[in-house]
């Protein structure tokens, strides 16, 4: 077994660092303002970057190289990579997150890997508050780099789930055209299609600041002007789930500057929406504030009864958002007069106070026409793993009489999606406002909570699933 004594190596190295009798090298940083003595074989051994540097520059007749930091890097910074080559320590105590954010695009520079992927871990880890915070900047700052992959996966799902982050910083319209043609590409972007097509519009103007501020104003030169702008960015909106008030609303006044055959299609779609049309539809975005795209890949899963569960990449099914609690309401009534003829809905509920996601898939179609249970043998309940909770409980109805219920209208105003065994229910005519939402084990195979049968929640929402073609 090998012994190891690298606190006493790390110290006699920092001790040569600071032994000026001895190097052969000479680094100039801030505008030669200050200067750092260095020994040529530590500085290439540890750095690719000095490495090059080193093979590129002649001794002087002392044989010293002299290197000279062009980059705006400071001496405090460079200070603290000297002792991370020869000790193999950085302290960062009491020092402000900023800083160490430059600390980390300054070590890339100088092709530190390892310190630079340990920096990057630390303010995922630890300064997550202050990322959200200053998100643009880092967001920006990292786009174009390919070099800070997991900075860049948590930004691109902090996006997803906070697309407002963006969209709603004061230097949105500032945007370079390629982040934000980025970010329309995402496709579970968390964001009303509405709301993402009013942004672009915002962000086409402000790069135009000589339009006239009211539309009524324009000129056809105006408008070419806009859509020159937005060229890129049309490509990525999804038209074709947008509702007809939304459309009438916000596109129609823009209309010129789409294409004519897709403003054509949109009317199209909306009249007839199982007819083709020749424009391209995109997906609709996996839209949602409670699941993920994993949760609807294994909700997928179940609804095909496969034993494995679907990659995200592979979903069968498009998860149309139809009805959101937070933004259409709360209320039973709300539930029944959305949802009314829709077939093939998941239904998904955030339980307050917990990580619990239960929800339900009916195969057939809500009705508050005509009250009565509805058999099939298709219909399903679950719990869904996230956060704490480790594991997804799937639980398929055992009673097929009772396996969903259409309520009579009286009952409407104070009971919405009813599973059988798993049903909301409010008194207050709000699902959020009294913890009567309720669970029992009758009609379905397993319990898919253990704790009580009385529930309050935060949240719901109401996917149509649609067979991708």
């Amino acid at each position: 077994m090998p012994f190891k004594f690298f606190d006493k190596l790390s110290q006699n190295l920092i001790e040569l660092l600071n032994d000026k009798d001895d190097y052969n090298v000479i680094i100039e940083v801030e505008n030669n303002e200050k200067s750092f003595t260095a020994h040529s074989n530590i500085l290439k051994y540890r750095s690719t970057y000095f490495r090059k540097e080193l093979e590129n520059i002649q001794p002087n007749e002392n044989n010293i190289k002299t290197i000279i930091i062009k980059s705006g890097i400071s001496a405090k910074i460079f200070d603290i990579f000297l002792k991370y080559i020869y000790g193999g320590i950085v302290n960062l105590e009491n020092v402000e997150t900023r800083f160490i954010f430059d600390l980390m695009l300054a070590a890339n520079e100088f092709e530190l890997k390892e310190l630079t992927n340990r920096l990057e871990i630390h303010l995922i880890d630890i300064e997550s508050s202050w990322l959200k915070t200053y998100f643009s900047l880092i967001y920006r700052t990292i786009f174009d780099k390919n070099d800070f992959k997991d900075l860049e996966n948590y930004c691109n799902d902090m996006i997803v789930k906070y697309p407002n982050l963006i969209f709603d910083a004061d230097d949105f319209t500032s945007l370079p055209e390629s982040i934000l043609v980025s970010l329309l590409k995402q496709d579970e972007l968390q964001m009303e299609e509405v709301k993402i097509w009013d942004y672009v519009i915002k962000w086409g103007i402000a790069q135009n600041p000589t339009l006239p501020t009211n539309l009524g104003e324009w000129t056809k030169e105006n408008i070419n002007t806009l859509k020159t702008t937005l060229q890129q960015c049309l490509l990525h909106i999804r038209y074709f789930h947008l509702s007809a008030n939304e459309v009438k609303d916000s596109i129609k006044p823009y209309k010129s500057i789409l294409d004519k055959q897709l403003w054509k299609d949109i009317n199209h779609h909306l009249s007839f929406p199982k007819r083709q049309v020749k424009s391209i539809i995109l997906p609709a975005r996996i839209f949602s504030i409670i699941i993920s795209k994993e949760h609807a890949a294994e909700i997928s899963s179940w609804i095909d009864r496969k034993k494995t569960i679907y990659s995200t990449k592979h979903i069968p099914y498009e998860f149309e958002l139809i009805l959101c609690g937070t933004r259409d309401g709360l209320s039973p009534q709300t539930f029944w007069d959305i949802c009314h003829g829709h077939e093939k809905t998941v239904v998904v509920v955030k339980v307050e106070g917990s990580d619990e996601i239960l929800g339900g898939y009916n195969p057939l179609a809500w009705d508050c026409e005509n009250s009565t249970w509805i058999h099939t043998k298709d219909s399903f309940i679950f719990s869904l793993k996230n956060g704490k909770i480790r594991n997804s409980i799937l639980s398929r109805v055992k009673d097929t009489k009772y396996a969903i219920c259409n309520l009579p209208k009286s009952y409407q105003t104070s009971v919405g999606p009813h599973f059988g065994d798993f049903y909301l229910y409010s008194e207050e005519s709000d699902f959020s406002l009294d913890s009567k939402n309720y669970y029992f084990k009758l009609h379905y195979e397993k319990p898919i909570r253990t704790s009580s049968v009385c529930f309050s929640i935060v949240n719901y929402e109401v996917f149509k699933i649609i067979k991708k073609s």
